[in-house]
């Protein structure tokens, strides 16, 4: 049902590196979604936290389906205050693979630049402490997330990269990954796309951000994990390679990243 757009897909190597099925867009048909997603292909989820709340609810998922990680984390648009002590109560669960959502947007401004960033920079430090990577939301704040990264030095994933392709090839540099999701299907993706293309493969994961941005030809429908299938046929053309192979490769930097 809920994979009936989708191709055939055999192997089980979709790992979707950033997901949010605790959203009230899942509350109807989380389980069978989830069920279903798993039987076509999708061997991986990581549920990604935004608040105190949702780090509960990440959780509840992470141990209740055998596939799926957790990463606890404080989002930069969230307004209430970095409790560091439980984020790292909370990561040290088995099930926890990743200190995220964090980082720095500022987009909207709607919380001071000067507090995202000391929040950005205490939970890359406690990622470092636990030796975890961290999942890093970036949106309009390049020069100050990257100035905070080789500050900090983590691991980690920069998710949903908006970025140019010069400032793809910084943060491989300074050892991080590029997430790509549905975006880079859009038409009007060339940032995305010349960032994909600059960078080895080795270096790339893919994701959802489900139930958002779902890839061309599925727009507008609520993602979920299977259509990352979509997203690796476009970087397949993107690298000149097969699906399968851009599959098993980003299914194998997950294991590099993420111990999974």
């Amino acid at each position: 049902m809920f994979c009936d757009n989708l191709p055939p897909l055999c192997g089980g190597a979709i790992f979707d590196t950033h997901a949010h099925y605790d959203d009230s867009a899942f509350d109807n048909d989380r389980d069978s979604l989830i069920r279903e997603i798993n039987s076509y292909g999708v061997c991986g989820i990581i549920n990604c936290a935004f608040n105190q709340s949702s780090v509960a609810t990440t959780l509840e998922l992470a141990h209740s389906y055998g596939f799926v990680y957790a990463a606890v984390g404080l989002h930069p648009e969230e307004s209430e205050p970095l409790d560091i002590d439980f984020y790292r109560a909370a990561a040290q669960d088995e099930k926890c693979v990743a200190i995220g959502e964090i980082g720095l947007d500022y987009h909207w401004d709607t919380i001071p630049r000067d507090l995202q960033r000391a929040n950005f920079r205490a939970q890359a430090v406690l990622a470092n402490e636990l030796k975890l990577p961290i999942i890093v939301h970036d949106r309009d704040a390049h020069a100050d997330t990257l100035e905070i990264l080789a500050e900090t030095e983590p691991k980690g994933v920069m998710h949903c990269f908006s970025g140019s392709a010069e400032t793809a090839m910084q943060v491989v540099k300074l050892g991080m990954y590029l997430g790509f999701g549905g975006a880079l299907t859009f038409k009007n993706a060339r940032k995305a796309v010349e960032a994909a293309a600059s960078v080895p493969i080795e270096r790339i994961l893919l994701e959802t951000d489900a139930p958002y941005m779902s890839p061309v030809p599925l727009r507008g429908q609520r993602c979920h994990s299977a259509m990352i299938y979509y997203v690796a046929e476009r970087l397949a053309q993107i690298k000149g390679m097969t699906v399968s192979d851009v599959l098993n490769i980003t299914r194998s930097n997950v294991r590099d990243l993420f111990g999974i």
